[in-house]
């Protein structure tokens, strides 16, 4: 049975089978000590995606370009289509799986997402990766404490997520059992919010 054949088909799910891994949390950026400067004059943190520098001031679409760690997911957004939306006014919160993340899929598995027929199954894929909103890590803890240690999301796919701490990491898990834990969160954009995790979501592709 072909991917292209059946691209919602329940094949898919196997083939997207991925190895979740524990990572720490990576820190965002430094900020001047008020012995520098006045604390109502601090210069605003400097946050980067795998080293590369984010502009608070461009959208989501310039800023994961620029990412080293990010190439195969920014191919797989320019395949589905979606740069107009993570260039639109949003806001929307993106979690950006690395290319680490893509590369724990099953062999084969992008470089068939990434084919013109097969469109229809990368935009649900990336869609399950955005949520409507600017929604910190911050926020995202007070949700999972409220919740006695859960909280769930609702996707622009339609799917939901369920949010968890795994030694105080954030943890996602999607419908389908895949857990994807933060590394880097709240990395500002003018149109949202991005938080770069070491998995791909997977949605109910049935």
């Amino acid at each position: 049975m072909k991917l292209a054949s059946y691209p919602f088909a329940v094949p898919i799910v196997a083939a997207l089978a991925l190895v979740g891994c524990a990572s720490n949390k990576v820190a965002n950026g430094t900020e001047t000590t008020p012995a520098a400067k006045p604390a109502h004059h601090k210069a605003a943190p400097t946050q980067t995606i795998g080293g590369a520098v984010v502009d608070a001031e461009a959208t989501i679409a310039v800023n994961i370009a620029k990412a080293p760690n990010l190439t195969t997911l920014v191919k797989a957004v320019s395949a589905a289509g979606l740069n107009t939306t993570l260039e639109g006014p949003g806001p929307y919160t993106f979690f950006a799986p690395t290319n680490a993340a893509f590369g724990r899929l099953a062999p084969g598995t992008v470089e068939a997402l990434l084919k013109p027929e097969n469109k229809a199954s990368l935009v649900k894929l990336l869609d399950y990766s955005i949520v409507a909103g600017r929604i910190t890590a911050a926020n995202l803890r007070r949700r999972i404490a409220a919740g006695n240690g859960t909280t769930r999301l609702t996707t622009i796919e339609g799917d939901r997520l369920t949010v968890t701490l795994t030694q105080n990491i954030i943890t996602l898990t999607d419908v389908n059992g895949n857990k994807s834990y933060v590394q880097a969160d709240d990395i500002a954009q003018s149109n949202g919010i991005v938080h770069v995790v070491n998995g791909v979501l997977i949605p109910n592709l049935a």
